[in-house]
């Protein structure tokens, strides 16, 4: 999955300057709730609360925004919020590209034509993740010893991107895992920490504070190229000090998830606008620029026909995956 449409912005100046034109139809009047699609310490918690951060530093809305977490049945719970809200401007969705993959493989009770989407502000990328003292070196180590032993792969959600991927490994690779879903990124993390799976697939960002603490450690990146260089880690490793899966013998050159933003349905064209301006607002922040290198993301922003074609393209790599797995809903 790779986005291949940015909206570059003037200045950062321009950006900050307001909260919106003087003859704007609608502002928000009361509180601003953002939900989140998973459970505290994942991707999409990590992105809700870093634009609430922002927003609130440099005050680009009078009113305040809490953050709710909203993860339960792989994400379906935030959703389906969001769809009983319909009209509702003051409901905020972070999600990923499980809004529109969720329905085609789960019988839940929503579909992503229910809500408004406002944005793509990110690709989030994936590595391959083990226990610190784990005995593989490389990521041709583990699949050789995955092939003689059924490993336990954790990841965030069912039928999701992190299971998708696994999926897409053993295709590679030739073998076969257990797995395991939790409600995000960070519960795999403390699992793999606690040995009580083998592996997972987490974001960068899931896995930054576990292996800067040494109980775990990324064996490649599913990425074309090496992640860009930022600030180390470790002592004396970064991301881009990570070789890439293909590098390892794993043929799988990228896999990467969109961050994305919602309103419920039912919104009006106004209320919609106004969201898209003030995701490019904090896109243009420095504290935004600091968050998306530090968890090693690709910055972007698509929104109206650029984010719905994107979804519409997405949908149907999706549809091969899940069709080879028997998870298409009849």
């Amino acid at each position: 999955m790779k986005i291949t449409s940015k909206l570059l912005l003037s200045t950062a100046a321009f950006m900050l300057a307001g909260a919106l034109p003087a003859d704007a139809a609608w502002q928000p009047q009361k509180p601003i709730e953002f939900v989140a699609t998973a459970g505290p310490g994942g991707g999409t918690d990590n992105l809700a609360r870093a634009v609430q951060s922002i927003i609130t530093k440099y005050k680009l809305t009078d009113q305040p925004v809490v953050v709710v977490n909203k993860g339960g049945g792989s994400g379906a719970e935030g959703y389906v919020y969001g769809k009983a809200s319909a009209g509702d401007p003051y409901k905020v969705i972070f999600g990923t590209s499980n809004a529109w993959q969720q329905p085609l493989v789960s019988k839940v009770a929503f579909n992503y034509t229910d809500l408004t989407p406002i944005a793509a502000m990110a690709q989030d990328e994936f590595l391959l993740w083990v226990k610190q003292d784990a005995p593989y070196k490389t990521a041709s180590d583990f699949l050789k010893a995955a092939a003689a032993t059924e490993f336990k792969m954790g990841g965030a959600q069912s039928k999701d991107t992190d299971e998708v991927l696994t999926r897409m490994i053993e295709k590679a690779a030739k073998v076969k895992f257990t797995y395991i879903p939790f409600k995000s990124g960070a519960e795999a993390a403390v699992q793999l920490a606690g040995g009580h799976i083998d592996a997972h697939v987490n974001n960068p960002s899931e896995s930054l504070g576990q292996w800067r603490g040494s109980t775990q450690r990324p064996l490649c990146a599913f990425s074309p190229k090496r992640l860009p260089q930022g600030p180390k880690v470790t002592t004396s490793e970064g991301w881009s000090d990570v070789p890439t899966c293909v590098e390892q013998g794993l043929a799988i050159s990228q896999y990467e998830q969109p961050r994305t933003v919602w309103l419920p349905g039912k919104v009006s064209p106004e209320q919609a606008a106004y969201y898209v301006d003030l995701m490019k607002k904090v896109q243009a922040t420095p504290e935004w620029k600091e968050y998306i290198e530090k968890t090693s993301q690709v910055d972007t922003f698509l929104t109206g026909t650029a984010f719905d074609n994107f979804i519409k393209q997405d949908l149907e790599h999706v549809k091969q995956v899940a069709g080879e797995q028997g998870w298409l809903v009849k």
